[in-house]
């Protein structure tokens, strides 16, 4: 009995001790549970905190729902906030029992995503342009495009980008101006990644890190030191290869948009990289612009951005008349952010590049300019002093003042009016508009500060370069688009005087003098961040060449430039050498014989410089007037109040505008 009496106590003593145990509790305080104490559950206060003297501090009762949600919902970014979601609710329910048991973590799942095989094409033509006239071509739909086969070509379509998770610091100088991305000093091409099939869409709000990608990093860096190196030249914060690329890290399409130029201009200056990469990278910020321009709550900065780099891709194709996707859209993207020649920051960034090469693509077909420069808001007033140092500012007046020229230029008439005195009165408006413009260049030239003029300036036989041309050096990169620009409105107003012809010892030297002094700057200049404005204007400059030792000189400048810079100049080799004469021989030899036959007849019709080659023919241009100019037809109708305007199919209005400047506005 005993052994039972005393098995039964132990069996009774556990269970009275079970029962005596203190239960957990769900609803108690949290002070309590700090504390490893009972509660209670007392309210307002449990009797603990009231015997201790404590805040009794309440939570909330948390029934845990085991939900999984594939593919969730994307919020659009705002300027004002972001959204993003954060999964605690595992590392919750672990602080109860058995909840790791009951909410395990859920399984790392790789999804293969199919190849997307759907391939957006564009249309490319085999001659050469000479003035085009058509409408700018149709963007790529957001879906697949069916497109006649004929003459097209395709580029790999879009794929989504990963995101980069790694966080290791790579330094690079963004102010070096002597990197030369050769076929002599580029890496062989990295491994591609922009193809695989794991990439996953990286967020707009995300910060990415350092670019972590070896092809990224190269694109990049070809960018920043080669394409935004001439972008900023008449930037004084230089927003395009210092500031903005920070601020791609979390802005995929802006990222992509600088990866295409930077893809490209590799394809451009070493063979063995394709224009695969760059048509990829490319398509993949076209495709994010036209998602976010479908968006009223968009990013316009961001947006307008992202359009002005991409048309500097389109200027850098192969055939960039071929690809005007972006070129009006730009401009309208623009004008919807108001951004002017009075806007700050990267608004004046976007606007002076864009007007920059809308105004040298007039020059070169002679086009009237699309956007008024009256409504660009420059001041013009040259006896308001500018900061010392701050020559940019100038050089905007001087590109006004060239734009002018180059209006004047185009709207030359073709045809005599009806009647003597319709003509005669023509005549007088427009040599009077001649002498107001040649007074206005004048003033600038005089009025501008000495640090926009020649530091050093040699004449041919001073110097040991064996060069045709005198040797003129400035110093800072604004300066020197100043002078190309300076030099390039003379010799237009040379051309174009309603008067006198440029036959005329006048003009003649008037031309002459511009035209060598400009051919000197980019002769002797090694800085590559002007070639897109001394391919211009050097090419304006040569037609007024008439020495074969300085036309020869000129063709091998225009080389150097392609093979330093990757801008493809051989269309000018033709042009130049047609208005030479050089492709019609025969006329060339007989006019040697003439030069020949009669130097001082020759001297007396055309005081040119002595050489010691016989002087080349006339150019033929001089025979003829320039064409009647029309109106930029890229840019005609690059206004989003337009009917036709660019973007139709994908544009909406945003509901807010920028008020203020973005935060990497440094102005």
């Amino acid at each position: 009995m005993a052994p039972n009496e005393g098995g039964g106590g132990t069996a009774a003593g556990e269970s009275a001790s079970a029962a005596a145990r203190p239960k957990r509790v769900r609803t108690g305080c949290l002070t309590c549970r700090e504390r490893h104490l009972k509660c209670d559950e007392g309210l307002p206060e449990c009797q603990n905190c009231r015997k201790s003297s404590r805040a009794c501090k309440r939570g909330v009762r948390l029934n845990f729902i085991d939900t999984q949600v594939k593919n969730p919902p994307i919020t659009p970014p705002t300027q004002d906030w972001d959204v993003a979601f954060q999964d605690e609710s595992r590392e919750i329910a672990s602080e109860y029992r058995g909840g790791l048991g009951r909410y395990a973590a859920l399984p790392q799942e790789t999804e293969e995503t199919p190849e997307v095989r759907d391939e957006a094409l564009y249309q490319f033509s085999s001659g050469v342009m000479n003035t085009p006239t058509l409408a700018p071509q149709q963007l790529p739909s957001l879906q697949q495009q069916s497109l006649p086969a004929e003459n097209l070509e395709p580029y790999p379509a879009v794929s989504q980008r990963r995101p980069d998770n790694s966080r290791e610091q790579h330094i690079h100088s963004a102010d070096n101006t002597d990197s030369t991305f050769t076929s002599q000093t580029i890496p062989p091409p990295p491994i591609s990644t922009y193809n695989s099939t794991k990439q996953t869409l990286t967020p707009p709000s995300e910060d990415r890190g350092p670019l972590d990608s070896p092809e990224e990093l190269l694109f990049m860096q070809v960018f920043v030191e080669e394409v935004g190196l001439w972008m900023d030249s008449l930037d004084p914060y230089k927003h395009f290869s210092r500031l903005l690329p920070f601020e791609s890290l979390h802005e995929p399409m802006l990222l992509n948009a600088f990866l295409a130029c930077g893809a490209r201009h590799l394809a451009l200056v070493n063979p063995i990289y394709s224009e695969d990469k760059a048509l990829h990278y490319y398509d993949d910020a076209t495709t994010r612009l036209l998602e976010a321009l479908q968006n009223p709550n968009r990013d316009t900065v961001i947006c307008a951005t992202t359009a002005v780099i991409l048309n500097v891709y389109e200027i850098m194709s192969e055939r960039p008349l071929q690809r005007m996707n972006h070129i009006a859209g730009a401009r309208a993207l623009i004008k919807e952010c108001r951004w002017t020649a009075k806007t700050r920051g990267v608004g004046a960034a976007c606007f002076w590049i864009n007007v920059g090469m809308e105004l040298l693509s007039c020059i070169r077909f002679n086009w009237q300019v699309a956007w008024d420069p009256d409504l660009w808001g420059v001041d013009m007033d040259f006896s308001r002093e500018i900061d010392y140092g701050r020559e940019e500012g100038w050089t905007y007046r001087l590109m006004y003042i060239v734009a002018k020229i180059a209006n004047f230029r185009s709207s030359a008439p073709r045809q005599a009016e009806s009647t003597q005195h319709a003509e005669q009165v023509r005549l007088q408006n427009r040599f009077n508009e001649w002498n107001r413009l040649k007074d206005w260049i004048d003033s600038w030239n005089n009025a501008s500060p000495r640090t926009l003029r020649p530091m050093g300036y040699l004449y041919p036989h001073q110097t040991t370069s064996k060069s045709a041309f005198p040797e003129v050096w400035l110093i800072k990169r604004t300066s020197i688009v100043a002078r190309l620009f300076y030099h390039t409105g003379m010799c237009l107003l040379a051309q174009t005087h309603p008067v006198l012809s440029t036959r005329t010892p006048e003009m003649h030297d008037l031309q002459q003098s511009h035209a060598h002094d400009l051919c000197g700057i980019v002769a002797h200049n090694k800085d590559r961040g002007v070639a897109s404005v001394a391919i211009r204007s050097l090419a304006i400059a040569a037609e007024c060449l008439v020495s074969r030792r300085e036309q020869e000189e000129v063709l091998e400048i225009f080389d150097r430039i392609q093979k330093e810079t990757g801008w493809r100049t051989g269309f000018l080799h033709k042009e130049l050498k047609e208005k030479w004469g050089w492709n019609n021989e025969e006329q060339y030899q007989q006019q040697q014989q003439q030069n020949m036959a009669a130097p001082m007849l020759s001297m007396q019709n055309y005081p040119y410089p002595a050489s010691s080659l016989p002087p080349a023919p006339p150019p033929l241009s001089l025979n003829k007037g320039p064409p009647k100019g029309i109106i930029n037809p890229i840019l005609r109708n690059a206004d989003f109040s337009a009917p036709s305007h660019p973007y139709q199919s994908h544009y909406i209005a945003p509901l807010h505008l920028p008020t203020q400047q973005p935060h990497y506005n440094h102005y």
